[in-house]
């Protein structure tokens, strides 16, 4: 069993920074795959970005490429969101994800395992 706290949300204006961490417990973190998501109200969860256990392969949402970054330390258990240059659109709950089953990145909310409890980011105009 794996638990999932994210933390570093919160409100920012337009073209500013913000870090989200998600710190895991459990001696797996390190083989699992991770995944950031998010959801705001009246849309579907959206795939932001994911990385694999060794951080060798990394995929991002067309949306989010060139602006956001993420990585992992594994002896931290933690995974981190580096997201610049916020627009308005990238307000919603951002939740982190593992994936204990694949060697390689997923897309698919379904293929995710476990979830944290999600942070809320708000980009201001």
């Amino acid at each position: 069993q794996v638990q999932l706290v994210e933390s570093g949300g919160g409100v920012v204006q337009a073209g500013g920074s913000l870090e989200l961490s998600c710190a895991a417990s459990g001696r797996m973190f390190s083989s699992y795959a991770m995944g950031w998501f998010r959801h705001s109200p009246g849309t579907e969860r959206e795939f932001v970005a994911a990385i694999t256990w060794s951080g060798l392969s990394i995929v991002y949402a067309d949306s989010v490429k060139g602006r956001f970054t993420i990585s992992r330390d594994n002896a931290k258990n933690t995974v981190y969101l580096q997201m610049n240059g916020l627009k308005p659109e990238d307000t919603a709950v951002y939740y982190c994800a593992a994936d204990r089953s694949r060697s390689e990145t997923s897309t698919d909310a379904r293929d995710y395992d476990y979830w944290g409890q999600g942070t809320q980011v708000t980009v201001s105009s």
